[in-house]
């Protein structure tokens, strides 16, 4: 399985199927991917309405026909614009075609609730944390989904977990790769993954990915 880093929250992970987590590109002002030359997915995944994770979402969608996998309340806004689109919500297995899926409780603001996401697919485990701060039942989700292959985690601070707090993060979860996002979009989320990573220590093996680098797992 390949994951790409397309900057802020957004990635691409290509396996047995491609998806997209988050694709906030076209107004994203470190991107370097244009939205307009994606041409294939199967679903685009969103962890939470905020226009900096729902991004390009809906257009990815149109033009290559995936699926937006969502919690309900975007996803009845996706159906109504005549997208295919699949709801659910912060619980238990949602079963598609070729991935395995669990939204996960996240702590932030929004119309309706945040989430993160688990995947599972060809046999990895991959945990997007979406915009979260700190809580103790991420060592739940590492215990109950793992274990974890990668933990996607934000280290921005000011709307997220800062360094400090991702950190004790992943030593909850207990992943195999530990991976800071949501930094250094904006000067106001500007944080240190060299940090991130010290802190980490011994828990995990850091990998920090230049925006539209790649990593195999």
């Amino acid at each position: 399985m390949k994951l790409t880093y397309l900057g802020h929250s957004a990635w691409r992970i290509d396996g047995s199927r491609t998806i997209f987590i988050d694709p906030f590109l076209s107004q994203n002002p470190r991107s370097t991917t244009d939205p307009a030359t994606i041409d294939r997915a199967d679903y685009v995944l969103v962890t939470h309405e905020h226009r900096d994770h729902i991004g390009d979402a809906f257009e990815i969608c149109r033009r290559t026909g995936a699926v937006l996998v969502s919690l309900h309340e975007l996803s009845v806004k996706a159906t109504d614009e005549g997208l295919r689109s699949i709801g659910a919500n912060i619980g238990g297995l949602i079963k598609l075609d070729g991935l395995d899926l669990y939204f996960t409780q996240a702590f932030h603001s929004g119309i309706s609730n945040p989430s993160g996401i688990v995947l599972v697919m060809d046999g990895k485990r991959i945990y997007h944390a979406g915009d979260t701060g700190l809580f103790g039942d991420m060592a739940l989700i590492g215990a109950i989904h793992g274990p974890l292959d990668v933990a996607l985690v934000p280290i921005g601070g000011h709307f997220t977990m800062d360094e400090v707090s991702a950190a004790k993060a992943v030593e909850l979860l207990k992943p195999k790769i530990a991976v800071p996002m949501h930094y250094d979009t904006w000067p106001l989320i500007e944080a240190s993954p060299d940090k991130f990573k010290a802190l980490v220590g011994n828990h995990s093996t850091v990998m920090i990915q230049a925006i539209g680098s790649a990593m195999e797992v």
